[in-house]
């Protein structure tokens, strides 16, 4: 038996539909798509099961999913980036939802497999919890999944591992890996949005203090470059010889954690990997840093260690938790390590997810009509291009164009 939703409360709809009309005003890919695509309905009789984070701008594309004819069932990837009136806005608009603001990790994974029972075909993953689950509890699904898209480079990641171990039982595209994806989200995107949360939440200056990222990602550099731009001392801290290299010819000091760890005011996570900073980093700390997690999973920040260390903790402000330690020294973390430009803010730029959200529903849509073997697959390269040609054209802009002679001239090779 299957469920038709599980959310808090219904009557926040009002509110929902109020932020999802302001984000989808700002995203005008998403609306051209919607216009060459309604009529011929090409997401018609297929069920697309989600996990993504529901606040309004990907509330814009599963509506939009819905309305080229889906039937669109979601559950929410992160406990504190669902939010509720956002939920109750879909389940009017015949989204079939299954999540909640403050969600335990057990509901988490129930709302998942509540969405499985509606025995999606195409899957759209934040992550790669979905494909875990499907190969672990839910391998009868697998005959009917045509494939899915995952977002994220943590999910990538986990794709990858999967693909080794030849356990990746149907084909999913990178769309994390995408031009249209990593280039603008990850950079643009992840920068802007964790300074806003990280300054929404705290209230303090950035100019003068010393910021110390781990990982010099897309994310990574996307984050450093707005730190800077507040006035910011940048520390970058890295394992790849190449990122390190390049953090430094790009103005950054680069060192490692423990060395970091003694002079940081502002610690921020994004790597996509567990126990980032730990125990032997948090005992050398100062008083008062901030700390804060940009990656997809809350394990980057080992908060277990820091409760380990900490002889009380106290709720200091909205999303910050403070430990303080039995010399006395305060530790300040957002968003409970989670997330923090969703857990305290509200994640990405509206014309950013645009970009992205577009690179996901050509993805379903070409998913729908190709028959591919299991595996991981890049987005065709035709297809990122068209994104990017669609924001373009959304703005007015003309891009020149080859001309036959030049083509020929960069095919031959005499």
């Amino acid at each position: 038996m299957r469920n038709e939703f599980k959310i808090a409360d219904i009557s926040l709809a009002p509110e929902g539909h109020r932020r999802i009309d302001w984000a989808w005003e700002y995203m005008p890919i998403l609306k051209l798509i919607a216009e060459r695509e309604e009529k011929r309905k090409p997401l018609e009789g297929l069920v697309i099961g989600c996990c993504l984070h529901l606040e309004a701008k990907t509330a814009c594309l599963l509506k939009l999913m819905h309305k080229l004819g889906a039937t669109v069932v979601t559950a929410g990837s992160n406990p504190l980036s669902t939010q509720d009136p956002i939920c109750a806005a879909l389940v009017e608009k015949g989204v079939h939802v299954f999540s909640r603001r403050g969600m335990t990790p057990q509901e988490y994974s129930d709302n998942i497999e509540e969405m499985l029972r509606w025995d999606p075909q195409i899957i759209i993953d934040d992550g790669g919890d979905v494909v875990s689950m499907i190969i672990e509890k839910r391998r009868d699904l697998i005959p009917s999944i045509l494939g899915g898209c995952e977002e994220t480079t943590t999910g990538i990641k986990r794709l990858q591992a999967m693909q080794a171990e030849g356990v990746l039982p149907f084909p999913m595209l990178a769309v994390n890996d995408a031009q249209s994806k990593y280039l603008f989200d990850n950079r643009y995107g992840t920068g802007q949005s964790v300074w806003d949360a990280i300054l929404r939440t705290t209230n303090l200056i950035v100019a003068s203090k010393r910021v110390v990222i781990a990982g010099y990602g897309w994310c990574g550099k996307g984050t450093a470059r707005r730190a800077a731009g507040l006035g910011a001392k940048v520390i970058i801290v890295e394992i790849d010889p190449h990122r390190a290299l390049e953090a430094i010819m790009d103005g950054f000091e680069v060192m490692d954690m423990l060395k970091a760890s003694k002079i940081g005011d502002i610690f921020i996570t994004v790597t996509g990997n567990t126990k980032v900073i730990r125990k032997e980093h948090f005992m050398r700390m100062k008083d008062g840093v901030l700390l804060c997690n940009a990656g997809h999973f809350d394990v980057e920040v080992c908060i277990p260690d820091l409760a380990d260390l900490a002889i009380e903790t106290q709720a200091t402000r909205d999303n910050i938790l403070t430990y303080i330690l039995p010399v006395g020294r305060r530790i300040h973390l957002l968003g409970e390590g989670r997330l923090v430009n969703l857990a305290a803010g509200d994640g990405h730029p509206v014309e950013i997810m645009d970009l992205s959200f577009a690179v996901q529903l050509l993805s379903c849509i070409y998913i729908s009509k190709c028959k591919l073997a299991p595996g991981l697959y890049n987005v065709p390269a035709d297809l990122d291009a068209k994104v990017a040609e669609l924001k373009l054209e959304s703005m007015g802009i003309k891009i020149e164009q080859l001309t036959q002679e030049q083509r020929e001239y960069l095919a031959a090779w005499k």
